[in-house]
């Protein structure tokens, strides 16, 4: 059977894996490629970006209505720990969406480009390729949902829980009546009594205890580790696997 008969023959399977891959495509293909992840990667980037600003604008309503004249309580800044950490968790979301876009990036120039440019064609990992076409199939996260937790604190939300954080001490000790010793401290906790003066400490101390937590225990956010990229038939990937 000729060539001509094979192409029109759509039962013959044959396509393109059929031929040898010359150098020279096979280059084309992976510049491609890298060019499609990076500009992925950047996409997801911008996203983070816009998360923060969103919790630091949300912090900037929050303190401008706790401090203005009306005598708000105390209150208003505990729930803005709350609404910082919503877009703590949706930003960790999105940091590990985009991880899997920088961990394939960093793949192909660590073992794509770094030797071109060294003169040296040794790859690092020799099985990079299989790991990335593995990947391409079954996309996976690389990290965890605490490791992306911590990463984003570290990175930005650290200052932001600080600043709501020294902005409720302020209120606490100058409103609704300026305190001059722990009793006023505590009466301006306690409100209008209806909580006890020791449960907003008690959820702030909590907050900060967490975050030490998340800083100690977690391990450090990094996309080079192999293991993560292996792919195992039996494993299950609820938990690591997502849909594109």
């Amino acid at each position: 059977m000729s060539a001509t008969d094979l192409e029109r023959d759509p039962s013959s399977g044959v396509d393109y894996e059929s031929t040898p891959l010359t150098r020279q495509e096979y280059v084309s293909a992976v510049v491609h490629l890298y060019r499609g992840e990076l500009y992925r990667a950047n996409a997801w980037r911008l996203r983070l970006d816009n998360t923060t600003n969103w919790a630091v604008l949300t912090t900037a309503g929050l303190l401008t209505f706790s401090f203005d004249e009306g005598r708000h309580s105390h209150w208003i800044l505990l729930g803005g720990f709350a609404v910082v950490s919503v877009f703590l968790l949706f930003e960790a979301r999105r940091f590990r969406y985009a991880d899997v876009w920088r961990a394939r990036v960093r793949m192909i120039e660590e073992n794509f480009y770094g030797p071109i440019l060294r003169r040296d064609p040794v790859s690092p990992e020799e099985q990079w390729g299989p790991l990335v076409a593995e990947d391409l199939f079954r996309p996976r996260f690389k990290l965890s949902t605490l490791a992306a937790l911590r990463s984003r604190f570290v990175r930005n939300y650290w200052a932001i829980y600080s600043v709501v954080s020294v902005a409720w001490g302020v209120k606490v000790i100058t409103q609704p009546v300026s305190a001059e010793s722990w009793e006023g401290v505590r009466e301006n906790l306690s409100g209008a009594g209806l909580l006890p003066w020791w449960l907003p400490l008690a959820l702030v101390g909590g907050i900060w205890a967490c975050a030490l937590a998340l800083m100690v225990c977690v391990p450090r956010a990094t996309s080079y580790d192999l293991e993560e990229w292996r792919f195992e038939a039996g494993r299950d990937a609820g938990s690591t696997g997502f849909d594109l």
